[in-house]
C-alpha cells in the first residue's frame, strides 16, 4: 500500500516523515519534491536543510529514499523526474527499499 502525504514545501518533508514514523504505520518513505534555484540564498537553505533533516532521520533507522530534486530550472526537474529519463523518483524508491531491507537484516 502507498499513502501520499502532502506538505507545503521541501523544508516540511523531514518533519512530516518524523510525525508519520511515530505512528508506526509505515515501513519506509520516499521523499519527493523539487527545489528550483531562485535569485536569493533561500535555495541553499532549503536544499541543505531538507537533506540534513532526511539524513538525520535515516541515521536514526528510518528507511527514507531522498527524491528531492535540487535544480536550476523547471526543464531540469522534468528530465530528472521522468521515468523514461533520469527517474530520480524511482531511484529514491529503490533506496528506501534497500534501507528497509538493511534495517530488517540488522535491526
Amino acid at each position: 500500500d502507498v499513502d501520499v502525504l502532502t506538505v507545503p514545501g521541501a523544508l516540511e518533508i523531514p518533519g512530516a516523515i518524523a510525525l508519520a514514523d511515530e505512528s508506526e504505520q509505515y515501513d519506509g518513505y520516499v521523499a519527493i519534491g523539487v527545489v528550483i534555484r531562485g535569485e536569493t540564498y533561500h535555495f541553499e537553505i532549503v536544499a541543505g536543510e531538507s537533506a540534513r533533516g532526511i539524513m538525520a532521520l535515516t541515521m536514526d533507522g528510518v528507511a527514507i529514499g531522498n527524491g528531492i530534486l535540487t535544480v536550476e530550472n523547471e526543464a531540469q526537474a522534468l528530465v530528472r523526474a521522468d521515468p523514461a529519463q533520469k527517474n530520480k523518483g524511482g531511484e529514491a524508491a529503490q533506496a528506501a527499499l534497500a534501507l528497509y531491507e538493511l534495517r530488517q537484516r540488522f535491526g
